[in-house]
């Protein structure tokens, strides 16, 4: 195996590979890769030139059909073909023995790279915690997550048994910016409750999950148990128009006007995780002796693969008591970013005219000043349908945030730029206000060791992954913890049993009555 894309080929790359550049894709419908005729080329996101070939797909009948194939029941449920559980749980110890190969962590870490131009670690990253993922449910872990309970009934013979149920026919939309581990998890959490997922990753980067799939039929999948489709994204909003009704849910993670769109398609059978200005808040409790670690900190999860995360910091709340000393420090680290070590990188969904346009309307509102950044980079091929942008912070004062200039300041943009701004003892009703009226509750920290400080922000706050204390961040790897939103009964999880549960399963109740009859079960008379 090599870990170049340019050797890439349309067949299983743990049996060898001898491809051709630009790297073939292909679908995988009815327990068959398959390729289609139309196609469309992928650019390289570092150069332009010609990087993949992807299927244009427009017959979407096989798709259809396969969604239709499987029942409401499932491929299997606790009653129901149970020794699948087994099945998967062997799947994920093979593939996550084949993923901690270094041969094939290396391959899968530069295929990401390539397609979403990251630095090595922070690709890496992504293969650790899908590998990390499938060791969690090798073995009985499958087996455990379908665990129910049960109830005395009323009498002799009754009981009451809840059980995890699959939906059956269901459909993941899976973004760019973590091309395997954000479909990597999700598929595999909706294939342990029973599922038949039909999966669909974002064009410019789903040659990384196809390979996963690859990986997973080489590790024991039947290659019947979910498909994959290379299309774009009007081509998906039509399948899932056309087979609604047989679609049980939509897992979807990306832009929130589009989970919107395809909540409304599906008449609310959704599962989102959507768009997320989120936001740091550093308490009153100064140390200097850990100012340039939570600076440190805040510099990657701002600008970490150019800030394309979905838990990057978007805001900075940093009390007076910290703010000569520490924001000093986040232009020199965000200085040390560069393209040779891919630290800063193609921002792949704002060109750079939309950047700078953002960046201008927020250095038009009164008070509003330019810490750092604020120009495109130089010295790259990267091409013009993606940005290429300085790691930025723009300083605002804290009333202009909260008042009429709150929808332009909390507007996410997916990129290398963070609002940065400043509060006193007497202003965290406002800043408190400022984050409940955000509508969407993706991750959050606060940075304080002051546990009633703690209490007071994280119980006024709603957001779903949060992290607090000292070392808060708001990225972090979700194979050990839930990831999601809150505040949204349509939130999906990621990474965790309970996770799995809320996103993949629901709940049914079966209550058993095998009593004799006795004199006491004559009926009333009427």
């Amino acid at each position: 195996m090599t870990n170049t894309v340019a050797s890439f080929a349309t067949v299983d790359p743990f049996d060898g590979m001898t491809g051709a550049s630009p790297a073939q894709a292909q679908n995988l419908v009815g327990g068959k890769w398959v390729s289609d005729t139309k196609t469309l080329t992928v650019p390289d996101p570092l150069n332009g030139e010609p990087f993949i070939e992807m299927p244009d797909t427009q017959d979407i009948a096989p798709f259809v059909a396969g969604l239709r194939s499987c029942p409401k029941t499932g491929l299997h449920n606790p009653l129901k073909n149970v020794e699948r559980y087994i099945e998967l749980g062997r799947v994920c110890a093979k593939a996550s023995a084949v993923l901690a190969e270094p041969e094939v962590e290396d391959y899968f870490t530069r295929l990401i790279q390539r397609v979403m131009p990251k630095s090595w670690a922070q690709c890496k990253a992504e293969v650790t915690v899908t590998r990390t993922f499938l060791e969690n449910f090798s073995g009985d872990g499958v087996r455990f997550l379908a665990r129910g309970f049960s109830n005395p009934g009323d009498r002799t013979g009754q009981q009451s048994n809840g059980f995890r149920w699959p939906f059956g026919p269901v459909v993941i939309v899976a973004p760019f910016n973590f091309p395997l581990e954000i479909p990597a998890l999700q598929v595999m959490g909706a294939l342990f409750m029973g599922n038949r997922p039909l999966l669909k990753s974002a064009t410019t980067v789903d040659i990384v999950i196809e390979q996963f799939v690859r990986l997973l039929i080489h590790s024991g999948l039947n290659p019947n148990d979910l498909d994959f489709i290379h299309c774009g994204g009007r081509t998906m909003g039509r399948l899932i128009e056309e087979s609604k009704d047989a679609i049980r849910l939509v897992q979807f993670t990306g832009s929130s006007h589009v989970a919107e769109a395809t909540s409304v398609a599906v008449n609310g059978c959704v599962r989102v995780e959507d768009a997320g200005f989120d936001w740091k808040v550093l308490g009153p409790d100064f140390d200097a002796s850990w100012v340039d670690y939570i600076a440190w900190q805040s510099d990657e999860d701002a600008y970490n693969a150019s800030g394309q995360k979905c838990s990057a910091q978007s805001i900075l709340f940093a009390h007076d008591n910290w703010a000569d000393a520490l924001l000093p420090k986040l232009e020199p680290l965000a200085a040390r970013r560069n393209m040779e070590n891919l630290s800063i990188g193609p921002v792949l969904t704002w060109d750079n005219d939309a950047i700078q346009a953002h960046i201008d309307a927020c250095m038009a509102v009164p008070g509003a000043e330019l810490m750092f950044g604020g120009k495109p980079l130089e010295g790259h091929s990267i091409p013009d349908c993606y940005g290429a942008y300085e790691a930025t912070a723009v300083k605002v004062p804290l009333a202009s945030l909260a008042g009429e200039h709150f929808g332009l300041l909390t507007s996410e943009l997916f990129g290398p730029f963070q609002i940065v701004t400043t509060y006193g003892d007497d202003d965290l009703p406002v800043v408190l206000d400022i984050l409940e009226r955000r509508s969407h509750h993706l991750p959050a920290a606060v940075v304080s060791a002051d546990p009633i400080f703690l209490n007071k922000v994280l119980g006024a706050t709603v957001n779903g992954t949060t992290y607090a204390g000292m070392r808060a961040r708001t990225t972090g790897a979700p194979q050990n913890h839930w990831f999601g939103p809150a505040g949204d009964p349509r939130g999906a999880g990621i990474g965790t049993p309970e996770a799995i549960h809320v996103t993949w399963s629901c709940h049914r109740e079966i209550i058993t009555d095998q009593a004799a009859l006795g004199d006491w079960d004559t009926p009333p008379s009427i």
